[in-house]
C-alpha cells in the first residue's frame, strides 16, 4: 500500500491511496465509475440525464420553491399592513432594520460553507468519491453547529450597539438571533443536496418553511393587535420570531429526505472509489479556503442593503428639510416595501445560479470546456428568459402593486417601478457571482464585488443629493453594474461561451419581454376605465387581468421564435404544436 500527498489544480491537499495497483487516470477513475453503475441495483443507478436536462429540472424544482416562498413571503404582507395599522410604515421599517442585520449574521453563520459544500461535493461525485462527500457532510454539521451557536450569542448580546441607539429594535433582534442556532447546519444538508443535484427537497424545505413561518407571523400580529388590542413593536417580535419556526419546519424535511434517501447513498458510497482521503485538518483548511470567498460575495446583497440603512436618512437629515418620519418613510419606500416584492423577481436569479454551480463545477474540474461553454451560456438565457417578463411586469403594474401591499401612493410606486430595475443587476450579480465561482474564480469574484461597493459608496452622497430618494438605488445599480460587467468578462474568457449567440438570443428575450410590456400597458389602461387602482380589491382584480394577458402572449412568442424549445426542451416542443405554434 502506497499513500501519497499532493495539491490538486484547485489547491486543495489530497491524500491518495493506491492498494497494490499503479495510479489511476482520471479518465479511467470515469470508466471505472461507469462499469461500477451498470452492476449496481436498478433503485439506485437511474441513467444520467444530459447537462442541460439537468440544469432545467434543477432549475425548475428551484424557481418553484424559491418563487413559491418568495411570493408567500409577500403576500402575507397584505393582511399584516392593514393589522398593523395606524403604524403599518412604522412597523415594516422596524421588521426591515432588524432583518437586513440578521441577513448579514445569517450569511456570517453559515461562513459561505453550504456553497462550499455544494462545490465540493459535485466534484467528488465527479470523481466517484462519494464516501468522501458523505464524511464532508457529517464533518461539516459539526463546525456549523459550534458556529451557529457563537453568531446567535454575539447576535444577541450585541443587539443594543447594532440597534443605533433605537430600544425597539433590540427585541427584534434577539428574536432573530435563535433562529442561527439552527439554519447553519440546516443550510449545510441543503447544500448536500444541492452538489448531489437533488433539488426537490432543497424546493420542498424551502416551501414548508415559507408556510410555517408566515402562518406564525401572521396568527401572532392578529391575536396581538386584533384581538388583544396590543402594541405593534410586541406584534413585530413575533413576526420576526416567525423565521425560527419556519427553520424548524425546515430541517425536520430535510432530515426526513436525508434518512429517506439514505440506502441509495449507501450504494453509492460502497462503489466509491475510496482513493482520495482527507484528515480533519486538511478538511477543515480545504473548506474554509473554499468558504471565505462564499461568505464575502453571499453577504454581497446585504451589505447594499446595510449601506443604505446606515446611511440614507443621515445624509437626507443633512441635505433636505425632512422631519426624520419623512426620511424614515422614504427609506421604507426604497428598502423594506419595494423589497418585499423585487426579491420575488431576484428570486429567479438565486434559482439559476444555485441550479448551475453543480453542474459547471463537474464540467470544469472534468476540463469539458464545450459542455461547460453551452451551460453557461444557456444559463445566461435561463436568467433573462425568467428574469425580463417579470420585471417589466411589475414595472406596469407598480401602482395597483403597491396599492395592494400597501396603500396608493405614486412616489411610492415609482421607487418600486425603479427598485424592479435595480433588481435585475441584483439577480444578475447571483448568476455571475456563484457561476465565476464553480469556476475556481473565488478570489477574484471577491475583488470584482469590492470594485462595485467602492463604486457605490463613492456614488451615495452625490446621487443622493441630485436624485434624492433614487440616488441610493441608483448608486446601487451603477456598482452592480461595475461587478457585472467585469465578472462576465472573465467569464468568458474561461468557458470561452459564444458571447454573440447568447448577447443575441437575450436581445431577443428582451424584445419579447417589452412586447409583454406594451400589451399589458395597454390592457391595464383599458382595466383602469372601470376599475380604480386605488382600491385594494380592484387593484388585485387589474394585476390578475394584465397578468394573464401579459403571461399568455410572452408564451406565446416563446414558443413563435422556439426560444422555449431551445431553452426549456424537446417537451416544450410538443407543447408548441399541440397548440399549433409553428
Amino acid at each position: 500500500m502506497r499513500k501519497l500527498v499532493c495539491m490538486t489544480e484547485n489547491n486543495d491537499f489530497e491524500t491518495k491511496i493506491y492498494k497494490g495497483e499503479p495510479p489511476l487516470s482520471r479518465m479511467s477513475l470515469y470508466h471505472k465509475k461507469e462499469q461500477l453503475q451498470k452492476h449496481a441495483p436498478e433503485t439506485s443507478v437511474k441513467k444520467e440525464a444530459s447537462a442541460q436536462e439537468k440544469m432545467v429540472q434543477s432549475t425548475v424544482w428551484l424557481t418553484v420553491g424559491n418563487i413559491f416562498s418568495r411570493l408567500l413571503g409577500a403576500v402575507y404582507i397584505i393582511p399584516w399592513y392593514m393589522w398593523m395599522q395606524p403604524h403599518g410604515e412604522a412597523a415594516n421599517v422596524l421588521y426591515g432594520k432588524g432583518y437586513n442585520v440578521y441577513a448579514l449574521f445569517l450569511m456570517i453563520s453559515t461562513a459561505g460553507i453550504p456553497a462550499a459544500v455544494a462545490k465540493q461535493t459535485a466534484r467528488y461525485n465527479s470523481m466517484n468519491e462519494y464516501g468522501l462527500s458523505k464524511k464532508l457532510l457529517f464533518y461539516t454539521l459539526r463546525i456549523m453547529l459550534a458556529g451557529g451557536i457563537l453568531c446567535a450569542a454575539i447576535m444577541f448580546f450585541g443587539a443594543p450597539l447594532l440597534s443605533q441607539g433605537n430600544p425597539d429594535l433590540v427585541p427584534v433582534m434577539r428574536s432573530l438571533s435563535v433562529v442561527l442556532l439552527i439554519f447553519p447546519m440546516m443550510s449545510v444538508i441543503r447544500g448536500f443536496f444541492q452538489g448531489n443535484s437533488e433539488m426537490k427537497p432543497y424546493a420542498m424545505s424551502q416551501i414548508l418553511e415559507q408556510v410555517a413561518r408566515v402562518f406564525y407571523m401572521l396568527a401572532s400580529a392578529f391575536i396581538i393587535m386584533r384581538i388583544n388590542n396590543g402594541s405593534y413593536k410586541t406584534a413585530v417580535v413575533h413576526s420576526t420570531f416567525a423565521a425560527f419556526v419556519g427553520v424548524a419546519v425546515a430541517m425536520a424535511v430535510l432530515l426526513y429526505s436525508l434518512f429517506k434517501q439514505k440506502e441509495r447513498f449507501r450504494v453509492l458510497e460502497n462503489h466509491s472509489n475510496n482513493q482520495v482521503s482527507f484528515s480533519g485538518g486538511q478538511l477543515v483548511m480545504q473548506m474554509v479556503m473554499q468558504a471565505i470567498p462564499f461568505i464575502v460575495v453571499g453577504s454581497g446583497i446585504s451589505i447594499y442593503k446595510l449601506i443604505d440603512q446606515y446611511t440614507f436618512e443621515p445624509i437626507m437629515q443633512w441635505i433636505t428639510n425632512n422631519s426624520p418620519e419623512r426620511n424614515a418613510e422614504l427609506f421604507a419606500f426604497i428598502s423594506p416595501n419595494p423589497d418585499k416584492l423585487t426579491m420575488v423577481v431576484i428570486a429567479l436569479g438565486t434559482a439559476m445560479a444555485t441550479a448551475g454551480l453543480p453542474l459547471i463545477t463537474e464540467r470544469f474540474t472534468k476540463k469539458d470546456f464545450a459542455g461547460l461553454a453551452s451551460l453557461a451560456s444557456n444559463n445566461f438565457q435561463l436568467f433573462f428568459f425568467a428574469m425580463m417578463p417579470a420585471t417589466i411586469g411589475m414595472i406596469v403594474l407598480s401602482y395597483p402593486l403597491n396599492t395592494l401591499f400597501y396603500r396608493p401612493n405614486a412616489e411610492a410606486s415609482q421607487l418600486l417601478a425603479f427598485s424592479c430595475v435595480v433588481g435585475i443587476m441584483m439577480g444578475l450579480f447571483m448568476v455571475c457571482s456563484m457561476m465565476l465561482q464553480g469556476l475556481d474564480g473565488n478570489r477574484l469574484t471577491v475583488g470584482l464585488l469590492a470594485i462595485g461597493m467602492v463604486v457605490k459608496l463613492v456614488a451615495q452622497v452625490p446621487l443622493t443629493f441630485i436624485f434624492k430618494a433614487y440616488g441610493p438605488l441608483l448608486s446601487t445599480f451603477i456598482g452592480l453594474l461595475c461587478s457585472n460587467l467585469f465578472i462576465l468578462d472573465r467569464i468568458h474568457n474561461i468557458t470561452g461561451f459564444p458571447m454573440r449567440k447568447t448577447l443575441l438570443s437575450i436581445g431577443k428575450i428582451t424584445g419579447m419581454s417589452l412586447v409583454m410590456g406594451v400589451v399589458a400597458f395597454l390592457v391595464k389602461l383599458a382595466a383602469q376605465i372601470v376599475l380604480s387602482p386605488d382600491s385594494k380589491t380592484q387593484s388585485l382584480v387589474i394585476i390578475l387581468i394584465v397578468a394573464v394577458f401579459g403571461g399568455l402572449t410572452y408564451m406565446f412568442l416563446a414558443l413563435k421564435t422556439r426560444i422555449a424549445d431551445q431553452l426549456l426542451g424537446a417537451r416544450v416542443e410538443g407543447l408548441r404544436r399541440k397548440l399549433r405554434i409553428r
